[in-house]
């Protein structure tokens, strides 16, 4: 294989690759991880390697489409784009009515031009999350930030516990040093409801109640402060803590093991896990605070590892999504004159739509995301949709998003567009280098807007993309040029190895913050009364899957001892069904799992016969405005 270019991985993707495109004899391009990258060392997923058969899929859209009624129009960019600027006209006098949905299929700096754009124009915007939000709130509540140790310090670590991670699909190489960890000695504790293949990686492994982390954490606290308390060194540290001892201190353990679905002793072994000599490094997934109280569940998580003196230490700390734009500088996307802006949230994005007046919402613009699929209450959703005057979607495929616009316009992908890229996870900023071009009419979403701006009176004018790029630089946690980038195509930033060492804290008093409440769970809704998960693929990042590659019906999978099983009979037709809607499903057995739990693969499309989401109520977590996808309860059935 001959080397054709350097680049990165521009997924949505803790691992952000430093990647080789290889040339075979027979011409075929390969991706391969970069091996002298210090993270990536030489391999990458299979989300990566696969991307190039999205690239040349027979189903991208190439050149822009036009609605005429149910009839798809192929259009010139000179007609897309003085449309879009006509009607841009039209709405401008009440930019409020104009929405933006920005999701965040593509990262890379030059993307976030389009929150420029729309800033300018004054238009709504999104706030809230579809992914991390109230785990990323909740440590901000309890440190004052959102920082993590370097990953590569859980090489230091004596001991790993892993709350509900799926380590091989989630990302590779945090496996990859989990493994190497435990090569060195540490022993890792996995917790989760099942199912998520950590088999490899996992020394011993709880299976608790999907949701209930928060109550096992309190209940490991409990035993941690009865059996030892907790060393003065660490409390002086803190805010809060004689309320929160006395909210743990309240639980009986008898109810907490009950909530969770464990024994008794479990707490023991947890706290043993915890206390033993030498630091112990907690894994915190980003599916554990997608429930109602997912922010309480990352803050007890959090607070147990306080205590039991495993923050601010070499081999400890709590390790969540890191911002991916943590090291660059992006005050170029914010306008000198910052004027309020209406925000709609996105897990209730359909009912913001609906419930927005003075004014309504009249136009939409989407890019880089497939919104209509991926929030909750997806009918609800596409109704939503559906009723704005126009709207326009920037991509590459006819997406449950795409096939409701009025105006579709085909997008360039990674490897088709220079850019610069961080990670949410390790601490390397890298140059994203142009590898071929895109394939028809398909331009870059940075050209389109900037394109369509000149067109509008005033215009709306876009800084350069080399000037977007060299302002990204201007950080305090850089110091490199942008040529020195393109030379050395990556730049590790200067982030601490350690995060709060020595207890120091980012809240002005300089203190870690206790949460002061603990929430028990709601009932299941009456006649459903399983949890549906619906988790990450192997294969593909979140609805980016090529529609060639759909299966219906999609597959859901139970434990052998689900009591669902007794309820339906797996030679007829089944159908996973709650509150909102039903779909035809294909039930696969997985030992191991959780009995009141079902798995779904998220992310497969609902006009190919899937799409979980609808499915799923809209509604917001405790913190954060993230959407509760796991708090959702279902029922199999044969009608």
């Amino acid at each position: 294989m001959r080397k054709v270019a350097s680049t990165s991985c521009t997924l949505d993707c803790p691992d952000t690759c430093s990647l080789l495109i290889l040339e075979g004899d027979d011409g075929k391009l390969r991706l391969a991880g970069d091996p002298d990258h210090p993270f990536t060392a030489g391999f990458t997923c299979r989300k990566s390697k696969g991307f190039l058969r999205r690239l040349s899929s027979p189903n991208r859209i190439t050149k822009p489409l036009l609605r005429r009624g149910k009839v798809w129009k192929p259009v010139t960019w000179e007609t897309a784009l003085n449309l879009c600027a006509e009607k841009i006209q039209h709405y401008r006098s009440e930019p409020a009515s104009i929405l933006h949905y920005h999701g965040e299929a593509a990262k890379g700096v030059l993307h976030q031009a389009a929150r420029l754009f729309f800033a300018l124009l004054g238009s709504t915007e999104v706030r809230g999350s579809l992914c991390d939000a109230a785990g990323y709130v909740a440590c901000m509540a309890d440190f004052g930030s959102r920082k993590n140790h370097d990953i590569s310090d859980l090489l230091n670590a004596r001991r790993i516990v892993n709350w509900g991670k799926d380590l091989s699909r989630s990302s590779v190489h945090t496996a990859g040093i989990v493994a190497e960890a435990r090569r060195r000695g540490a022993r890792v504790l996995t917790i989760s409801p099942g199912g998520d293949g950590n088999e490899p990686y996992t020394d011993a492994f709880l299976r608790i109640r999907p949701g209930m982390d928060r109550f096992l954490a309190a209940g490991a606290i409990k035993v941690i402060e009865e059996r030892s308390g907790v060393h003065e060194n660490i409390l002086m540290h803190t805010h809060g803590w004689d309320k929160f001892l006395e909210i743990v201190r309240k639980q009986s353990i008898e109810k907490l093991a009950s909530l969770c679905d464990i024994p008794v002793q479990a707490f023991e072994e947890i706290s043993d896990f915890y206390s033993d000599a030498g630091p112990t490094a907690t894994l915190i997934a980003a599916g554990l605070q997608r429930y109602l109280y997912g922010g309480e569940n990352v803050r007890y998580i959090n607070a147990l590892a306080l205590i039991s003196g495993n923050i601010g230490c070499p081999g400890g700390g709590t390790y969540f999504h890191l911002h991916s734009k943590r090291n660059l500088n992006l005050n170029w996307t914010r306008p000198p004159e910052r004027k309020p802006r209406r925000k709609l949230l996105m897990p209730t994005i359909g009912r913001d739509i609906l419930n927005a007046a003075d004014p309504p919402v009249r136009m939409i613009w989407v890019n880089a995301s497939n919104f209509v699929n991926q929030a909750p209450e997806s009918g609800l959703t596409a109704k939503a949709f559906e009723a704005i005057e126009f709207k326009v979607v920037v991509d590459a495929f006819m997406t449950d998003t795409a096939e409701r616009a009025d105006l579709l316009l085909p997008c360039a992908l990674m490897l088709e567009q220079e850019d610069i890229v961080g990670s949410y996870l390790h601490s390397f900023v890298h140059f994203v280098e142009r590898v071929q071009s895109p394939p028809g009419e398909s331009r870059s979403d940075y050209w389109i807007l900037s394109e369509l701006g000149k067109r509008l009176d005033p215009p709306v004018n876009l800084p350069s993309p080399e000037e977007c790029f060299r302002a990204s630089l201007q950080s305090s946690s850089l110091s490199i040029s942008l040529e020195e980038l393109r030379a050395r195509r990556y730049v590790r930033s200067n982030e601490p190895p350690v995060a709060y060492e020595g207890l120091r804290f980012d809240h002005p008093d300089g203190k870690y913050h206790f949460p002061t409440l603990l929430h028990e769970e709601a009932p299941a809704p009456e006649g459903f009364p399983y949890r549906l998960l619906t988790l990450i693929r192997r294969e593909a990042v979140h609805s980016q899957i090529l529609p060639e590659d759909h299966v219906s019906p999609p597959g859901v999978w139970v434990a052998s001892d689900h009591p669902g099983l007794r309820d339906v009979d797996l030679d007829r037709e089944v159908f996973l069904a709650s509150p909102l809607e039903r779909i035809q499903v294909k039930v696969n057995i997985l030992d191991g799992l959780h009995p009141e739990v079902v798995i779904y693969r998220r992310g497969d499309w609902m006009k190919l016969g899937c799409g979980a989401n609808r499915l799923i109520p809209a509604g917001l977590t405790d913190m954060g405005g993230c959407a509760p996808f796991y708090s959702a309860y279902v029922r199999l059935a044969n009608e």
